[in-house]
């Protein structure tokens, strides 16, 4: 490889976001080279890896698979399953993120193909080795990313950072690959076939009917199966009530379902835990959002020996266990995250 270019390993999908990454990188230069995770046996991952290994052809750069599916299951899959089975809601995207694209593969892409950099095709800007919000804030995915390790953002690129919507990106894909820029763009969990929750859970998960109780403790209902629900959940309930009814709580210990109004899902404390801080100055108005597209709220955070207990100055709808609370400055740098472990 010529190293008088620094060599930039691209995580490729085969689609329109990584393959961009791909050709504006090969435009600027780089000594750039295709890698592609093998993380399920399925025929999606196969297609996904023959799409990548066309899209390097085009390009004249090479292509790698690295073979991660023994890996993925026992990290990604596992964490899913056993998250349900604790009643929580887990996000295997952050999982995913922090162990495979920016950690395994990472190592690999150093160790086998000497890169200086990796790349992926995530909407999120890097600045003075910082995270920060990506300019297409509808597309932002820094939310995702808040448990990388800090030490491996100055091998980081997110070449898609300058992009304000996604039709510049399939504008530029367009011009050296028109088929891939028509593309659509992939909104499930790579490893839920057809988005069914509730089909793949049952293969791994003995649902257990049980009861459903208001606030005060009155029984209301029965449940079909605690991995059926999360919190905030209205739908599924079939409960005939005098106002509409969410599940706030999710009793995996007594297997029951503690439902409520709207109003008594804004809660303003939780507790964290998994923390992960990507800034050396931790200091300043911080502010904090529940979901990826949420709003950011301002908070106060207190340290409870490795967990964090976080206040809002607003309250928030509906804290889920196993979801991420991430942080951020006002300028829109990510200063880390923690998985939420209970609403207070």
């Amino acid at each position: 490889m010529n190293k008088e270019k620094p060599t930039v390993v691209v995580a490729m999908s085969g689609g329109v976001d990584s393959s961009a990454v791909a050709y504006l990188l090969k435009k600027e230069n780089y000594n750039v080279v295709g890698a592609t995770m093998k993380l399920l046996n399925n025929e999606a991952t196969t297609n996904a890896i023959n799409d990548a290994k066309k899209v390097c052809e085009v390009l004249g750069i090479k292509h790698y698979v690295f073979d991660m599916e023994k890996e993925f299951k026992e990290i990604v899959i596992t964490n899913f399953i056993n998250s349900y089975k604790e009643g929580k809601t887990p996000n295997p995207c952050v999982v995913c993120n922090k162990k495979f694209k920016f950690g395994l593969f990472y190592k690999k892409a150093k160790e086998l193909l000497n890169a200086d950099y990796i790349a992926t095709g995530h909407y999120a800007s890097l600045k003075d080795n910082k995270l920060v919000e990506s300019q297409n804030t509808a597309k932002d995915q820094s939310y995702f990313l808040w448990g990388i390790n800090k030490n491996v953002l100055p091998h980081i690129m997110f070449p898609l950072s300058k992009y304000e919507n996604k039709d510049e990106v399939r504008h530029e894909v367009s011009k050296i690959l028109p088929n891939t820029s028509k593309k659509k763009d992939s909104q499930e969990i790579c490893f839920i076939p057809n988005d069914d929750y509730k089909a793949f859970l049952s293969k791994y998960t003995t649902t257990k009917p049980g009861n459903i109780y208001l606030e005060d403790n009155t029984l209301i209902g029965k449940h079909a199966g605690l991995t059926n629900y999360t919190v905030g959940q209205r739908k599924g309930l079939n409960i005939s009530y005098k106002e509409p009814l969410f599940v706030l709580r999710i009793d995996t210990k007594n297997n029951c379902l503690i439902v409520g109004p709207k109003e008594s899902l804004y809660k303003d404390k939780l507790r964290a835990n998994n923390i992960n801080i990507l800034v050396d100055d931790f200091s300043g108005k911080i502010l904090a959002k529940i979901r990826s597209h949420g709003p950011k709220e301002e908070v106060v955070i207190e340290k409870d020996q490795d967990e964090l207990i976080v206040t809002f100055k607003n309250k928030v709808r509906a804290i889920t266990p196993g979801q991420s609370i991430v942080f951020y400055h006002e300028d829109g740098t990510c200063l880390g995250g923690a998985i939420i472990k209970e609403a207070l």
